[in-house]
């Protein structure tokens, strides 16, 4: 019988272009390095149908085809701690997290690093029941490479409200982000729908047959390579900050998915984008009271936006 495999196809972006084979599929699937060297090794990645060499570089539209080994379960969750999150706050009905970078909400097809969902299991959190089994109690999501505050909810009532709440867009969700230049005006909306980039099942996109989504953004501070910017979302889709942004042709520093300047990134240090969920503000579920929660900056993102204060 033959294996089993999740086969996942895309093209090469521009920002990846000149990088080798192994530190390009760590950028763009949210693996670890030594994961993606793996997969090279045993045969798994192919450039435009040849078997790739972990040194290859890779060049802007090669297609890229990675076949991910599935597990007996590949939706299981592992309940183990993970290094890095914080718990902001703790009651009987919901638990407020900061979720480091490096770590998916739940799991995923593909995915075989560590989830939110398996530390709190793993820290023996109880969560509420509502969802698929791999993401249960998970009312919101943050892609890996984004840090930031986030809530999960314990009981079934908080998941029932917490969920509606986000579909009817009464939550309060506040991003800070650092952005390549200017945008112009300096505050201002993004009224764009958002689907699946063509020929890639992994890059998002502005098209006209997308789903609505809505971005608020104002300048917080303006400098010379880099504006920070304050990000209200008024709906969620996957990506949608960095699409947005990526359509105005002002890309989060450090994305090189959606355009970003590799050597802008690579002088800060920045081994993903610059986008982080500094502020969750909603009606608790339990008590009916506005809340509001908030997350400071990683030290990643804290040393990179020091580098462009001091006119990097």
């Amino acid at each position: 019988m033959s294996e089993q495999a999740d086969h996942r196809s895309l093209d090469v972006p521009e920002g990846l272009g000149g990088e080798r084979v192994d530190v390009g599929l760590s950028r763009m699937f949210g693996i670890s390095r030594s994961k993606a060297a793996e997969l090279v090794s045993a045969g798994r990645v192919d450039l435009d149908g040849a078997p790739a060499a972990k040194s290859d570089r890779l060049l802007p539209g090669t297609r890229l085809d990675v076949s991910f080994p599935i597990e007996s379960d590949p939706l299981e969750v592992v309940a183990e701690e993970v290094e890095g999150v914080g718990i902001i706050h703790d009651d009987d009905d919901l638990v407020v997290v900061d979720k480091p970078v490096g770590v998916a909400v739940h799991p995923s097809m593909g995915w075989t690093g560590p989830t939110l969902v398996g530390h709190l299991r793993g820290a023996g959190y109880r969560i509420a029941t509502g969802g698929a089994p791999e993401r249960q109690g998970i009312v919101q999501r943050l892609d890996v490479g984004t840090s930031g505050v986030m809530v999960v909810a314990k009981s079934e009532r908080a998941y029932s409200l917490l969920k509606q709440a986000f579909r009817d867009r009464t939550v309060d969700k506040t991003y800070h982000a650092l952005v390549q230049g200017h945008p112009d005006p300096l505050e201002g909306t993004v009224d764009a729908p958002i689907g699946r980039s063509q020929g890639s099942d992994w890059r998002f996109a502005v098209r006209d047959d997308g789903k609505h989504a809505v971005t608020h953004y104002a300048t917080l501070e303006a400098h010379r390579f880099a504006s920070l910017l304050e990000v209200q979302l008024e709906t969620g889709r996957t990506h949608q900050i960095r699409v947005h942004m990526a359509a105005l042709r002002h890309p989060c520093v450090g994305d090189l998915t959606y355009g970003a300047d590799p050597t802008l990134a690579q002088r800060l240090g920045l081994e993903r984008q610059w986008l982080h969920a500094v502020r969750l503000g909603f009606v608790h579920p339990g008590s009916g009271d506005h809340v509001s929660y908030e997350s400071s900056y990683p030290d990643d993102l804290a040393r990179a936006l020091e580098v462009i204060r001091d006119g990097a």
